[in-house]
C-alpha cells in the first residue's frame, strides 16, 4: 500500500536504487588513538585526555585491539584483507570534532569487496555488494537544550570523541526497503558473533545511513540521490527509504527535479525532512595522516587474528539443521543470538533427544516468557532443566500434558524445572493392565459411542482416551492409551 498516495501503476514505472553507509562502535577496551576509557555514557568530558581533545603536542597511538575487531568484522562479511592501508585526515569544522579533522581511511582502507546475501521478493538469495570496510575514529556529541526563556544552548560531550569505529559501505545494490532491512539484519546478526561490537542502536554503537535514488526502469543512469541520516531502528529506517523512494517518485512525476541533499526521518509524522544540501561535493582536503605510519597487517597476523572468528549464524544454522534434525525456521529461531544457539546446543548434547530439547524451548518457554515478557536470559527453567524435561518426555515418564502443568509452577513461582519436579513428581501410568481396565469402564459405561465406533465414525475414538485421562488425572501413557482405546474398540 502505497504511503504517499500514488497509484501503484505509477510506482511500478520506477527502479529504487539504495545503498547503505553503516558505522559500528568496536568494543574495545579503550579509545582508538589514546588509553582512555572506551565506555558509553558516564558524566559529560570525563573519559578524555589530550589526544581526545586535540590539544597541541599530543600524539595518536593505533589501538591493535581496534585492528583485530576490524580484521575479524571485514572475515566474517567475505571481505579482502589489505596488508598494507593508510590513515588519513578528514578535515572539517564542527563543535564536536575539537581537533578540526577525524582520523579515518580513504583511498587505501583495511579491507574491499565483500558481500553478503538477503532474500529479494521471491525468497531466493540476492547478493548484496560490500564495497569497503575502512577504519576511523567517533565525533564527540552535541547536547541541545531548550530553555524557559525560549533560548536553545548547546553542549558538547567530548567521551565518544576518539571512539573505534569501521564503516561499512555497500555497493548500490539494494533495490527495496525490505531488502535494507534483511541486509542490516543480518550483518548486526553477524557483528554481534564476532563480538565486536554489541550494535546497540539506542547507544549509538550501531548507526546507519541510506542513499535513496529512483530512476526509471530500463534507464542507464541512476537518478539524483538522498542521503537519509540519523534513523535509530531498523524498522523505521525500512519505513524512512520506503517514504523517500515514494517521495522522489512524486517529485519527477510533478516535473520537478530531486534535490542532492541529508533528509532526517521523523517517525512522528513517518515522514523525511530536509536537512541541508549537498549539492556540493565538500572537500574534506584528505591527506596521509603525518602521525600515522602505514598499517601493515601481514598474513601472520591475519591468521592469528582469525583464529577468533567463531562459526558465523549460516554456517551454524547449517550445521544444526543436519546434526540435531531440525527445520530451517526452528533452526533460525535457536541462532538469533549466539548465547542462545549455545545453550541449545549444551542441551541438545546433553539429552537423549535434541528434538525434543527444540521442540521445549521453543513451544513451551518462549510461549511463557513471552506472556510473562521475561528474556531468556530470565527464564527460571535453566539448560539443565530443559533436558531433565526432555528426558523425562523421552523414557515416558512425564506426559505433555503433565510437563506443561510443570512448567506453569516453574514460572509461577520462578523455580527452575529440576526443584519442582522433585517436589510435586507426577507419576505417568504406563502399566498396560491398569490402563487396560480403565479403558473397559469407560467403553462399558458409553455404549452410544461405541455404536457410533463401529457405525463407522472412528474419530470417537478421542472421547475415549479423553475419558480415561480424566479418570487418570493425566497420569496415563498417552501413547499406550491411545493404542488401547482402538484395539479394545476394533476388539
Amino acid at each position: 500500500m502505497s504511503i504517499t498516495g500514488i497509484s501503484p501503476e505509477v510506482l511500478a514505472k520506477y527502479q529504487p536504487v539504495i545503498g547503505l553507509e553503516v558505522h559500528v562502535q568496536l568494543l574495545t577496551a579503550s579509545k582508538a588513538f589514546c588509553g582512555c576509557v572506551n565506555k558509553y555514557g558516564g558524566d559529560p568530558n570525563t573519559h578524555v585526555c589530550p589526544t581526545c581533545l586535540g590539544l597541541p603536542g599530543a600524539l595518536p597511538v593505533l589501538n591493535r585491539q581496534a585492528v583485530e575487531f576490524a580484521v575479524l568484522a571485514a572475515k566474517a562479511i567475505n571481505c579482502e584483507i589489505r596488508e598494507t592501508s593508510v590513515f588519513s585526515r578528514k578535515n572539517y569544522f564542527y563543535p564536536d570534532s575539537p581537533k578540526g579533522y577525524q582520523i579515518s581511511q580513504f583511498d587505501k582502507p583495511i579491507a574491499e569487496n565483500g558481500f553478503l546475501y538477503v532474500p529479494d521478493a521471491s525468497g531466493a538469495p540476492k547478493k548484496i555488494g560490500i564495497t569497503r570496510l575502512h577504519m576511523e575514529e567517533d565525533a564527540g556529541k552535541s547536547v541541545h537544550d531548550g530553555f524557559a526563556d525560549s533560548v536553545t544552548r548547546t553542549y558538547i560531550d567530548l567521551n565518544r570523541c576518539g571512539t573505534p569505529l569501521v564503516e561499512i559501505v555497500s555497493e548500490p545494490d539494494l533495490r527495496t526497503a525490505d531488502e535494507v532491512f534483511e541486509y542490516l539484519t543480518k550483518l548486526k546478526e553477524i557483528l554481534l558473533y564476532t563480538g565486536v561490537s554489541d550494535c546497540n542502536m539506542e547507544e549509538g554503537s550501531l548507526r546507519c545511513d541510506a542513499n535513496v535514488s529512483v530512476m526509471l526502469k530500463g534507464a542507464k543512469e541512476f537518478g539524483t540521490k538522498a542521503e537519509v541520516k540519523n534513523v535509530n531502528s531498523f524498522r523505521y529506517i525500512r519505513s524512512a527509504v520506503e517514504y523517500e523512494i515514494e517521495r522522489q517518485i512524486g517529485v519527477i512525476e510533478e516535473g520537478g527535479r530531486v534535490t542532492q541533499e541529508s533528509r532526517l526521518w521523523n517517525n512522528a509524522e513517518g515522514r523525511t525532512y530536509s536537512m541541508r544540501s549537498k549539492e556540493q561535493a565538500h572537500d574534506y582536503r584528505y591527506f596521509p595522516e603525518p602521525d600515522l605510519p602505514v598499517l601493515v597487517v601481514g598474513a601472520a597476523w591475519q591468521e592469528e587474528i582469525l583464529k577468533a572468528l567463531p562459526e558465523l549464524p549460516e554456517a551454524r544454522r547449517a550445521r544444526m539443521i543436519a546434526e540435531y534434525d531440525l527445520n530451517q525456521q526452528d533452526a533460525m529461531t535457536l541462532t538469533a543470538t549466539q548465547t542462545f544457539a549455545d545453550q541449545f546446543e549444551f542441551a541438545a548434547k546433553k539429552a537423549k533427544s535434541p528434538k525434543r530439547v527444540a521442540n521445549i524451548i521453543l513451544s513451551e518457554l518462549t510461549s511463557r516468557l513471552n506472556l510473562a515478557e521475561l528474556t531468556q536470559e530470565q527464564s527460571p527453567v535453566s539448560m539443565e532443566g530443559v533436558v531433565l524435561a526432555a528426558d523425562l518426555l523421552e523414557s515416558g515418564d512425564l506426559s505433555s500434558k503433565m510437563l506443561k502443568q510443570l512448567l506453569d509452577s516453574c514460572f509461577a513461582t520462578m523455580e527452575d524445572f529440576p526443584a519442582v519436579y522433585e517436589r510435586e513428581k507426577p507419576q505417568q501410568i504406563s502399566d498396560t493392565s491398569v490402563i487396560e481396565k480403565m479403558v473397559d469402564e469407560v467403553i462399558a459405561a458409553n455404549p452410544k459411542q461405541v455404536e457410533q465406533f463401529k457405525g463407522g465414525k472412528r474419530t470417537v475414538a478421542a472421547f475415549f482416551v479423553g475419558q480415561v485421562m480424566k479418570a487418570s488425572k493425566g497420569q496415563a501413557n498417552p501413547a499406550l492409551l491411545n493404542e488401547l482405546v482402538v484395539k479394545k474398540l476394533d476388539a
